[in-house]
C-alpha cells in the first residue's frame, strides 16, 4: 500500500509483529503516558496495572487488534479497532450512548498513533485505510470511528483520530458528541 513519500505495509497486530509494535510504543515513551494503547479496553484485575503485560496478554488472546504501518522492519503507527465489547471505554461515552438511536456499530475505530518523526505523512490515513481492509477481510459491517477536527486539539492528544482522515477514508458524521468530537461511519463489505 503506497501513502505519503515511502511504500507503505499495512500488517496486522499479533504476536509476529509485537515486537516492533513495542520497539515503536517503547521509543514514544509507553504512548500517552504508559498507555500502551489500552486505554479503550476494559483494564485487568485490580493489581494488574502493567499495561504493556496487558496488552501482551491481549494479542496473545486475539482480543486486541491493530492495523500496523511498516517502512520496511520499522513500525510507525497504527489504527487499533475492535468490537465494541473490545473496546468499549470510548471518549464521551455518555453523550455518546445518549445521543445512539440504533444498534453499535459492528467494529469501532479506536486509536490512532503515528510515532513521533514520521507525522504528516500520510502514516495515519494508511492505518486507517490498513484497519478497513482488515475489518473487510474479518467480514466487514458498519464501522464507527471518533476523530476530532486537527484544527481544535494538540496534535498529541488526537488519539481518536483527526475527522478529515476519515472523511477522506470515506466516512460519513453521523452526530458530534463533546464538544469537538465526532461519530462517524463507514459500511464496510466483507471479502
Amino acid at each position: 500500500m503506497a501513502a505519503g513519500d515511502g511504500e507503505y505495509t499495512i500488517r496486522p497486530l499479533d504476536e509476529t509483529t509485537w515486537d516492533a509494535f513495542a520497539e515503536l510504543v517503547e521509543a514514544n515513551g509507553g504512548i500517552f503516558g504508559g498507555c500502551w494503547c489500552m486505554g479503550f479496553h476494559v483494564k485487568g484485575p485490580p493489581g494488574s496495572g502493567d499495561h504493556r503485560v496487558q496488552k501482551l496478554a491481549r494479542v496473545r488472546a486475539g482480543t486486541t487488534h491493530a492495523a500496523l504501518v511498516f517502512e520496511g522492519d520499522q513500525c510507525l503507527g497504527w489504527a487499533q479497532y475492535g468490537a465494541p465489547d473490545e473496546v468499549p471505554l470510548i471518549k464521551n461515552r455518555r453523550e455518546y450512548e445518549k445521543t445512539r438511536t440504533g444498534e453499535l456499530p459492528d467494529w469501532r475505530i479506536a486509536c490512532c498513533y503515528v510515532g513521533k518523526g514520521h507525522r504528516r505523512q500520510g502514516v495515519a490515513g494508511a492505518a486507517l485505510r490498513g484497519a478497513l481492509e482488515l475489518i473487510a477481510t474479518a467480514g466487514g459491517g458498519r464501522v464507527e470511528g471518533y476523530p476530532e477536527p486537527a484544527e481544535s486539539v494538540p496534535a498529541g492528544f488526537l488519539y481518536h483520530g483527526v475527522l478529515s482522515t476519515f472523511e477522506r477514508a470515506g466516512f460519513r458524521r453521523e452526530r458530534q458528541i463533546g464538544k469537538h468530537r465526532w461519530v462517524v461511519s463507514i459500511d464496510v463489505p466483507a471479502r
